[in-house]
């Protein structure tokens, strides 16, 4: 005689179900608010031995609103953003206002510095400068000797 099973029913396990569905949150972190906020689009362009890096941001007060800050051996953006808008209609109005917090980084070089860096803000666009960020960074052919 032996003991094969032919079909066997798993019990429906509710919690694996959810965890499968939802991802490795426990129930506990269910309740937890979700990180909100925007990832502004940046790019990095070269001009000259300096390095420009653009961050769109329509609509923010970078006075009061945004962090240009050198950490770690990184270049930090990091700010709020706020959008509050009225419609009145009908005699009623409407308001919607959101917010959510972003950061960026970027690696810099070993040899810039805090002193290196400028940041202006234009049409929505925040552009820093990084002073000599591609300075002696030519390749330089080394020779092969037999």
């Amino acid at each position: 005689m032996s003991n094969l099973a032919l079909w066997s029913r798993p019990a429906f396990d509710t919690d694996r179900w959810l965890r499968d569905f939802f991802g490795p949150a426990t129930p506990a972190d269910w309740s937890k608010p979700v990180a909100g906020g925007f990832t502004p689009a940046a790019e990095v362009v070269k001009d000259g031995d300096d390095a420009l890096v653009r961050v769109e941001l329509p609509g923010v007060d970078v006075e009061k609103d945004v962090n240009v800050e050198v950490e770690g051996g990184r270049l930090v953006i990091h700010g709020e953003h706020r959008d509050e808008h009225a419609e009145e209609r009908d005699g009623r109005t409407l308001r919607e206002i959101r917010y959510g917090s972003f950061r960026r980084s970027f690696q810099l070089p070993a040899h810039v510095t805090g002193e290196a860096i400028t940041a202006s803000y234009d049409a929505g666009v925040l552009t820093v400068r990084v002073a000599g960020a591609y300075a002696g960074s030519q390749a330089k052919r080394i020779e092969i000797t037999k």
